[in-house]
């Protein structure tokens, strides 16, 4: 729930006295028995709370879904699967699906996109975590460009776009195997680095414990690392500092 477009609306008279205070009545939260909904996430944080859809309900994620929208804002929801957004699409035609991300969506009023953050990944299996992270930036205003499979393998595929992601604001850096792209990004540019561990690789990997120790332990400067296959949380963060800085605050 937006408080600033509340007082907008009622302002220019589209909502009365009594309807503005029902709706920021559900401030900060709205309890709906399974759920606290965090309507004020978005005038706390600068964005909505997002929705992880693994382990709820097909009918718990519409809900959920409907309480968002009805609110007047953007829904976010990742880790859904094709069903939970097949339920939720029969009441709620206008929520997209992207089944390689696994995110599902409502954008009632978009987010101007500004600056850019690139998502480079390791290989082309580590795409689907690679677009959790991409269109998690975008969903959050942020441009996004893509440079997947430039790891190490063939480091003359990174080098030949080297130059186009050192235009970038954050570079998020996702990787499975032995985890080295972060580090070698990191290396090169002078933007925060996020990398993401993904669990792509054979045996010894550990379903993405190598990577993860790869990059929590590499000597390059300015890099941070989130959990494994969370490529949510790095384009969330890599998002925050996009803004921070088409806001003027660069250094």
């Amino acid at each position: 729930m937006d408080a600033g477009r509340i007082l907008d609306d009622f302002q220019n008279g589209v909502i009365t006295r009594e309807q503005a205070l029902e709706r920021l009545n559900n401030l900060p939260f709205e309890d709906i028995g399974f759920a606290k909904l965090d309507h004020h996430r978005k005038l706390r944080r600068g964005g909505i709370e997002t929705v992880f859809c693994a382990g709820k309900t097909a009918e718990q994620v519409r809900i959920i879904f409907e309480r968002f929208i009805s609110a007047g804002g953007n829904a976010l929801g990742t880790r859904a699967s094709a069903e939970q957004a097949e339920y939720v699409r029969v009441a709620l035609p206008d929520v997209q699906y992207d089944p390689v991300s696994h995110l599902l969506y409502f954008i009632g009023k978009p987010n101007p996109r500004t600056g850019c953050v690139a998502v480079c990944t390791a290989g082309t299996s580590d795409l689907p975590v690679a677009e959790e992270a991409a269109k998690t930036a975008e969903f959050f205003g942020a441009n996004v460009k893509r440079f997947f499979d430039v790891g190490v393998a063939g480091i003359h595929r990174l080098f030949a776009c080297l130059d186009e992601i050192r235009t970038a604001n954050a570079v998020v850096a996702v990787a499975g195997m032995e985890g080295a792209l972060g580090g070698v990004i990191a290396g090169l540019v002078s933007v925060p680095v996020i990398a993401v561990p993904t669990s792509v690789g054979y045996g010894a990997s550990f379903g993405g414990i190598a990577p993860l120790l790869t990059m929590i332990n590499s000597c390059a400067e300015g890099m941070s690392v989130v959990n494994i296959d969370n490529g949510f949380g790095a384009g969330y963060l890599a998002a925050r500092i996009n803004t921070l800085v088409t806001q003027g605050n660069r250094p």
